[in-house]
């Protein structure tokens, strides 16, 4: 059996990232970053939305991907280093290892409980392939070169969670993405959600059953935990709303009551009606982000999409 390694990839002054956590929460509109989304609980939680019938992100690139593996797998190459951003569970890039045969995996992901599980289970199934795991934030910088040998890679960035960035650091992202790929022939295989009628995007970030809210509403708990807040989510309540003109769906969590809360060594008084924006989701036309691709730096893309263009799989050289 090959070895599981894991490394710490985080930044070096930790504080620096509460400390922006605070100032966003004390800004006149107040925000949360999305990566605070993913304690234990939020990934558990994200997993149960992956199963949802309005969600249909997740099953539509499973799908795409079962249908076209091997053209896929033939455009993209095998036996590279294959790179997983945002790897969670790891199980999106399992399905690949039998098609794209890595050399080895890298897991790259900020919950480090979760990554470890997720490896420590992957090695026993794929005793042959060397795991290794990233533990950092690379929504604020990809701090791999420790980690990404000179030898052909495949990034893997599924889910759509590109479009967590707004256009313009989506595009800083793929630049990022871009400058690892050393070698000819290394690329980035990525998925990305399509525009498409508002209350079917809507309804996909709002659930009848209220997994996303608990979702949201749990980033609160969270936030609790590392910085000694006061929040009660009780007073608050998960909204979900397509912006048009912006091409994205956005998160908010609203104040259903006027509420005190402590942040750091400062207070906040919110109005009922008051929002705390959590994430927003951009959506792509493909010829869009074949654009984006094009102007980060790779030279070659292909395009696959299911038969009702909900969704698009990309691989671009």
């Amino acid at each position: 059996m090959k070895h599981r390694t894991i490394y710490h990839r985080t930044c070096p002054d930790a504080d620096s990232g509460l400390q922006s956590l605070i100032a966003g929460l004390l800004a006149p509109h107040a925000a949360i970053p999305p990566k605070y989304f993913y304690d234990e609980l939020g990934c558990a939680l994200y997993l149960a939305i992956c199963q949802l019938p309005e969600y249909y992100v997740t099953r539509t690139e499973t799908t795409i991907f079962n249908d076209n593996r091997a053209e896929i797998a033939e455009t993209a190459g095998t036996n590279k280093q294959l790179i997983d951003l945002g790897a969670g569970d790891c199980r999106k890039a399992a399905g690949w290892f039998p098609f794209l045969e890595p050399s080895r995996y890298i897991a790259v992901d900020v919950a480090e409980e979760h990554l470890n599980q997720s490896l420590e289970r992957l090695s026993s199934e794929f005793p042959n392939t060397e795991m290794v795991g990233i533990v950092t934030d690379f929504s604020d910088s990809m701090n791999l070169d420790n980690d990404v040998g000179t030898e052909p890679t495949t990034f893997f960035y599924p889910g759509s969670s590109i479009g967590n960035f707004a256009p313009a650091s989506a595009l800083q992202m793929l630049r990022r993405i871009r400058l690892y790929c050393h070698r000819p022939t290394s690329g980035l295989l990525i998925g990305v959600d399509t525009k498409k009628n508002p209350s079917r995007l809507e309804a996909a970030y709002a659930d009848s059953l209220g997994v996303t809210a608990s979702f949201n509403l749990n980033v609160l708990n969270h936030v609790n935990r590392l910085i000694g807040s006061d929040f009660d989510i009780a007073k608050f309540r998960h909204i979900a709303l397509y912006n048009e003109s912006l091409g994205r769906v956005e998160m908010h969590l609203e104040a259903t009551v006027n509420c005190l809360v402590h942040i750091g060594d400062d207070s906040r008084h919110f109005l009922a009606g008051e929002r705390i924006h959590t994430e927003n989701s951009y959506k792509y036309a493909p010829a869009e982000f074949e654009s984006l691709l094009l102007e980060a730096g790779f030279s070659s893309v292909s395009c696959w999409q299911d038969r009702a263009k909900d969704f698009s799989v990309f691989y671009a050289e």
